[in-house]
């Protein structure tokens, strides 16, 4: 029995780390397939039928979370630091010190640029693609421009629902897995209802300011939310319509963004 119980608190402990490591890196997987079914909701058919070739025929979907998961293999630890950018409380989104291994900006012009080139075999276009179709999701999640010095929420302690946390974790997926319980086509249906108009204002810009946009909400959210926060329904309902928005940002700017190459 002794032995049991040593060995069933090493396996607790190991869940728990994996759960902060994964949880480090992105909206978790309901935001990131929301953010590509959306997204190929807006594909031309030429870009939906040039990515579909590339992919074997499968979905942006099917590849949504993948660079979470890829990250953490010693063959793309380089990319680790691809999915936000920190910016320290003393510091602006202009004067934060870069990254010297990249950060989530940096790699999604990267990414674009190398698939505009017509210069990558097909493995590497592909490769590139499954990396843009993440990283977009990862560029409009507000705790992806957290600050350095609490990585970016996950050392923001708060207790949600009675149950300790972080706020990063909050963000990624706790909101949206309790504000909705729906599927991700679902929520696809219910936030992806505006007019041809209102889209295109949407899209407007580029990385670099769609960046700087969901680090303005990121500060919001530090401020609403100090360090011991006790939070349940109030927050999830305050933060829903932000979550919406910014999914719904991700999937049209993606579309965009994808159209643009593949055109």
């Amino acid at each position: 029995m002794k032995h049991f119980n040593v060995l069933l608190k090493l396996v607790c402990i190991g869940a728990g780390l994996l759960a902060v490591s994964v949880n480090g890196y992105s909206w978790g997987q309901k935001g990131h397939d929301v953010t590509c079914a959306l997204a190929e909701k807006h594909l031309t058919k030429k870009a939906k039928k040039q990515i579909t070739e590339l992919l074997d025929g499968r979905s942006i979907v099917y590849w949504a979370n993948w660079m979470d998961n890829a990250s953490h293999t010693p063959e793309y630890k380089y990319t680790s630091t691809w999915h936000y950018k920190n910016i320290d409380a003393d510091k602006t989104y202009e004067n934060a010190p870069l990254n010297e291994n990249g950060d989530v900006v940096r790699a999604i012009n990267e990414q674009i640029t190398a698939l505009k080139s017509g210069k990558l075999s097909r493995d590497e276009q592909v490769l590139s693609l499954k990396f843009l179709v993440h990283l977009m999701g990862d560029l409009h999640c507000p705790m992806h421009m957290g600050h350095m010095s609490d990585r970016g929420g996950n050392k923001w302690q708060v207790q949600f629902f009675r149950s300790g946390t972080n706020l990063h974790s909050i963000w990624d997926s706790s909101i949206i897995e309790n504000a909705h319980k729906w599927t991700y086509s679902e929520w696809v249906d219910q936030i992806d209802i505006n007019g041809k108009s209102v889209n295109e204002k949407l899209v407007d810009g580029n990385p670099e300011s769609w960046g700087k946009e969901t680090y303005e909400i990121c500060k919001t959210v530090y401020d609403a939310t100090p360090v011991g926060s006790k939070l349940s329904y109030d927050y999830v309902s305050d933060w829903t319509e932000t979550i919406e928005n910014q999914l719904l940002r991700a999937g049209l700017r993606l579309a965009s963004v994808l159209n643009d190459i593949f055109k």
